[in-house]
């Protein structure tokens, strides 16, 4: 065949060993940071790649070391579902409660626990899907449960794989289907040389290196990624959506084993006095390394003890992230502003003279409400320490007073009326904070559309700041049902929107017709009721209208809903112009909950899906599979039940066929399932 297609018979033996020196020396170089060759040397290997499949496009392949970076820049990123939800970490400051939280485990677990204790790098988590050792599919962390794929940047990426081999895979004892969970970061050294550059193009310069490396992610053209420095740490590894293998400690070998960077600084912990050790310890040396942490993680080893732990709403039980003490700054309140939240709420900013804290450029910082301002005693003009709470919030910890001069002083007092539409400010006997009463007021509007159209809420992207400005100062939208009757002449008469622009915005607006009723519950900006509150009133009262009945007695059946949060949502539904948006919405979305029906016929049953099927997609088939009760995994194993086939199977069906597992076409799954 080589020889018809005008190829001497060794030219692909030599393309697959110059790839697989290459691959080595990347990881020599991205990786272990141990470069066997000079970078010419390795220039001059890569060009002489690049000129051999120039020569012979027919050999290239999607995992040759040239093709990290390809394809043109794209319009937009596609959303792809975790294969299990990519969950946050609850975290603490203190060692009382991280000391509760180790008790805790110890109670639950019944088992002598070990845990394993990793640096928490302050970047963006990713989550790179592979198949046959390929890498195929890359998604951002997103609401937890759908990401966005990144996979055309992520490639850009030197410490990445693209392909791990099977030898390799085999040593490492690791399926060829497997899931890799990690953090992409901006070392601190390629931050400070992306900012120089934007300066010289007179860009605005980078906040700090999270974001840096989180907008660097998302940027729709490989080129700008390429070129960044961002670097991947590997975390977790998991097959079939599970963790694997049966320890943490294990992973993180089989990870390194596999060629994926992971962080040097971690141990075992057998007692709790070695946590407080290495967490001691890498405060101390945090100052000293190339990229930012925030923090240390704590994970149990045995994956068995995890299972049995579980999660929480949001969290693991078996991982807690202990968060460093605050960085601090000094520096002088020029002026205090006082914006306008979605709630209503006021809140009293600082404006300072800038100030570094942990490599951010610091300019503003928080006083929460009159109480904070007047416990610490603050004073435009004073001289203030400022601290990053958790490395991240900015705000003002104590006043100076011997800094401070008494003449440059000046008292502060909240605003009577509001700064935005000059409405009524009033503050409820008992709470701390001042709000706004008028619900049309222009800064209450534009935040609850922005959270009303926001990623975890009803997912409408492309509705934006600069957006939500546009249409609220052109008079489109007074309330958030009138997102649902924006056309597309409307949209073009805006300031830089194109019939193209219009469209997607349009559909997206369309898309989020679909979302369940938690989302519409959350989206409605209920003071107190943020995500986790709005899946529980989703899930007892079943149907909008019943929640907007529901007596404050009835509210208070569900466990996390308090003596606050049950007034709260009263008094939204009790206010007139609330009900005429919640009817006007009543038109567009779902309004009672999708129960979803988990049936029998399938239970305990695994089924492994591979190739095309006519009818399905691989998620609407998993869906499926799972209503029936059965599960869906990613690798055929002594355990699988089924292996469903459809058009072009993969290695998976070979697989099945040397195990003894049946195989089965689309009908049959339906007939099991009894669709």
């Amino acid at each position: 065949m080589a020889s018809k297609l005008g190829i001497s018979s060794g030219l692909p033996r030599q393309v697959k060993k110059l790839r697989d020196q290459i691959r080595h020396q990347e990881y020599r170089y991205y990786v272990l940071d141990a470069p066997e060759i000079s970078d010419a040397q390795f220039d001059g290997l890569m060009r002489r790649l690049q000129r051999m499949e120039a020569a012979h496009p027919e050999l290239i392949t999607p995992d040759s070391p040239t093709q990290r970076v390809g394809g043109t820049p794209r319009k937009g990123l596609v959303k792809v579902k975790h294969s299990c939800p990519m969950l946050s970490l609850d975290s603490t400051t203190k060692e009382e409660e991280l000391r509760e939280w180790d008790t805790r485990v110890h109670e639950l677990s019944d088992d002598k626990t070990d845990y394993v204790c990793e640096l928490k790098l302050d970047g963006m988590s990713l989550a790179l899907s592979y198949e046959r050792g390929r890498l195929e599919r890359v998604a951002t962390r997103g609401d937890g449960v759908t990401g966005e794929d990144v996979a055309m940047n992520v490639r850009t990426l030197r410490s990445v794989p693209l392909l791990v081999p099977t030898l390799v895979l085999r040593r490492a004892k690791v399926p060829p289907d497997f899931e890799v969970r990690g953090e992409v970061i901006m070392p601190l050294g390629a931050f400070e040389r992306a900012n120089r550059e934007r300066a010289r193009q007179t860009l605005p310069k980078f906040a700090n290196a999270r974001n840096a490396a989180a907008g660097t992610i998302r940027v729709l053209e490989p080129e700008i990624a390429a070129r960044r420095g961002l670097e991947f740490y590997a975390y977790f590894l998991l097959v079939g959506g599970k963790y694997y293998p049966e320890r943490q400690s294990d992973a993180l070998k089989a990870l390194d084993a596999m060629g994926f960077k992971v962080n040097p600084h971690h141990i075992m912990a057998h007692r709790f006095a070695q946590i407080l050790q290495f967490i001691q310890e890498s405060d101390q040396e945090r100052a000293k390394l190339p990229y930012e942490i925030d923090g240390v993680v704590i994970k149990v080893d045995s994956i068995q003890t995890q299972r049995k732990l579980g999660f929480t709403g949001k969290a693991p039980r078996w991982a807690i992230a202990y968060k460093f003490s605050a960085r601090s700054a000094i520096s002088q309140i020029e002026n205090i502003v006082v914006p306008v939240g979605r709630t209503g709420k006021l809140t009293p900013v600082a404006v300072l003279k800038p100030v570094s804290i942990g490599g951010t450029t610091v300019s503003r910082a928080t006083l929460h409400n009159q109480n904070e301002i007047e416990r610490l005693g603050v004073k435009l003009g004073d001289w203030v320490t400022i601290e990053r709470g958790g490395d991240v919030i900015p705000k003002v910890a104590t006043v100076i007073s011997d800094k401070s001069h008494p003449r440059g002083r000046r008292a502060f007092t909240m605003p009577k009326r509001c700064p935005v539409c000059r409405g009524h400010v009033i503050r409820v006997e008992g709470e701390a904070d001042h709000r706004c009463i008028n619900v049309n007021c222009p800064a209450r509007l534009r935040k609850s559309i922005l959270h009303f159209a926001a990623r975890s809420v009803m997912n409408i992207g492309g509705m934006g700041e600069s957006l939500v400005n546009q249409l609220v100062g052109a008079g489109l939208i007074k309330d958030i049902a009138d997102i649902y009757l924006l056309t597309k002449e409307e949209l073009v008469s805006l300031d830089r929107f194109g019939d193209k622009s219009a469209e997607n915005l349009l559909r997206e607006i369309a898309q989020s017709r679909q979302q369940p009723l938690e989302r519409v519950i959350y989206g409605l900006g209920i003071r107190f009721v943020g995500e986790r509150i709005a899946q529980l009133l989703a899930q007892h009262f079943a149907s909008m209208d019943v929640l907007m009945r529901a007596s404050s007695g009835a509210l208070r059946e569900i466990d996390e809903v308090g003596p606050h949060i049950a007034p709260s949502i009263r008094t939204f539904f009790a206010e007139p112009r609330n009900r005429k948006v919640v009817e006007r919405l009543r038109k567009y979305l779902i309004f009672t909950a999708q129960r979803r029906r988990h049936g029998r016929a399938l239970r305990g049953k695994i089924f492994v899906i591979t190739g095309t099927l006519a009818d399905y997609s691989r998620e609407t088939a998993k869906e499926l599979i799972e209503k029936a009760g059965g599960a869906v995994s990613g690798s055929v194993g002594v355990n699988t039940d089924y292996v469903v086939a459809g058009n072009a199977p993969g290695s998976k069906l070979r697989k099945a066929q040397e195990l003894g597992v049946p195989v089965i076409d689309q009908k049959e799954m339906e007939a099991l399932a009894k669709v």
